[in-house]
């Protein structure tokens, strides 16, 4: 305390009041006892304390910095902050290669302990309560030459053409465009991270992050499991759109989280041809054709249909006198087949105005993933799995330290707003 004085009486070290007060309280509200401050097995000097480097970083991502420079840079000229994350300022703060190796080798583990915590204590004020539940993935480029628009690399875009500068990346693909009428696709080397916020107070409950060629409803199972292991996500409201339409995502919510599921229907999911309103089929013709008997499978009907002038006896009753219609049969005309899922998927009415008025929640992913991409997410400026993975754990508990920090302040306008919390702090 007595070198903090000493630092506040230093005008060259100014550092504004509502700054030092701001991180003091958001490292008040960071236990980090779990992770071990000094490696026990490294030999010779213990180096820079792991704590004071995990702090380091929760100041990179609240300033919004992309790179490990920037954020090197601010302590430099911030030296008070960096007393604050537990440095020994008397002696030079570690090199930018320091924090490199920290945020690459760091076990990504020790973060994931650090963000449950979080969201438990959040939990227990009754801020988060799981009973509604949003998933969504958002798009992060990976650093190289491939992603600049510039590029005039031949088949950049290629999965034969994997980028040398990081070997972990994948090819994926993004919509550049929320106009359902005129969707445009983008493609990027990079990864996801797949986050599920609670719907009400749109924080985040849990997040993984995987190369960007992973399909969303795979790694909803496997973090829906995960997260259920030490949240309980019982009798939850799962809502997501439609690119986590399969059948083996609503059966787990049902059968093993006794949950509901509010997810619109893929159209690419349907092999069917369009239906009518009260469920017949149209003919090539476009006249109604009539039911003609159901065969029944484990999980799906098979409805059949025929011709609507199948037993007609004139030759002429086809409008568009299809060649199946005159095929010398007594039963004449076009049949068809349409499969009819007797499933909880096709159970759901989406059509009703309780799944209209919950799946509306889902914009909380939507403004999540917005103040999470505020922190400089969009492109990863590290290059491996692991550094990516960590850099995006800080940044959540970044945000959901915000949300304890302005609670316990009484500030609860102002626990989803990191810029306000910091300004009023």
């Amino acid at each position: 305390m007595y070198q903090l004085q000493l630092l506040l009486n230093i005008p060259e070290l100014f550092t504004s009041q509502s700054k030092i007060d701001f991180y003091s309280s958001m490292f008040e509200n960071l236990d980090l006892s779990s992770i071990p401050e000094f490696p026990s097995s490294s030999p010779g000097r213990k180096g820079y304390s792991h704590h004071a480097m995990f702090r380091a970083f929760i100041v990179m991502k609240a300033e919004r910095f992309g790179t490990i420079s920037d954020l090197l840079d601010y302590l430099r000229n911030n030296l008070i902050i960096a007393h604050l994350c537990g440095f020994d300022i008397s002696k030079p703060l570690p090199s930018y290669w320091t924090f490199r190796r920290f945020i690459n080798d760091f076990s990504h583990d020790y973060l994931t302990s650090i963000f449950q915590n979080q969201v438990n204590i959040l939990k227990n004020m009754g801020i988060i309560s799981g009973e509604f539940i949003s998933m969504d993935s958002t798009p992060i480029k990976a650093n190289t030459k491939l992603n600049n628009p510039k590029s005039f690399c031949k088949n950049k875009f290629s999965k034969d053409n994997q980028p040398k500068s990081d070997k972990d990346c994948k090819l994926g693909v993004y919509s550049a465009s929320n106009d359902s009428s005129n969707k445009r696709y983008k493609f990027y080397w990079g990864y996801k991270n797949h986050i599920i916020v609670d719907a009400i107070s749109g924080l985040p409950i849990a997040e993984t992050t995987t190369p960007a060629d992973v399909p969303d409803f795979d790694v909803a199972l496997s973090l829906l499991a995960d997260t259920n292991n030490w949240f309980k996500l019982t009798g939850t409201n799962f809502i997501a759109d439609k690119g986590y339409d399969v059948k083996k995502l609503y059966n787990y919510v049902r059968d093993t989280l006794h949950g509901h599921c509010f997810i619109p229907l893929n159209k690419r999911n349907s092999k069917n041809p369009p239906l009518t309103d009260d469920g017949y089929m149209v003919c090539e013709a476009g006249i109604k054709m009539l039911k003609d008997g159901k065969q029944y499978f484990d999980g799906f009907i098979k409805q059949k249909f025929v011709c609507k002038f199948c037993n007609s006896k004139n030759d002429s009753a086809c409008p568009i006198k299809h060649p199946k219609y005159f095929n010398g049969k007594k039963h004449r005309g076009c049949t068809k087949y349409a499969i009819i899922s007797s499933d909880y998927r096709s159970s759901i009415n989406r059509d009703s105005l309780y799944f209209k008025a919950v799946y509306k929640l889902r914009i909380e992913s939507e403004r999540y993933n917005s103040r999470f991409k505020a922190l400089d997410f969009e492109k990863a400026y590290v290059r491996n799995i692991n550094s990516v993975s960590n850099l995006n754990t800080f940044g959540h508990i970044t945000l959901l330290t915000v949300a304890i920090v302005a609670i316990k302040l009484g500030k609860y306008d102002e626990f989803r707003s990191l810029v306000a919390l910091m300004q009023s702090a």
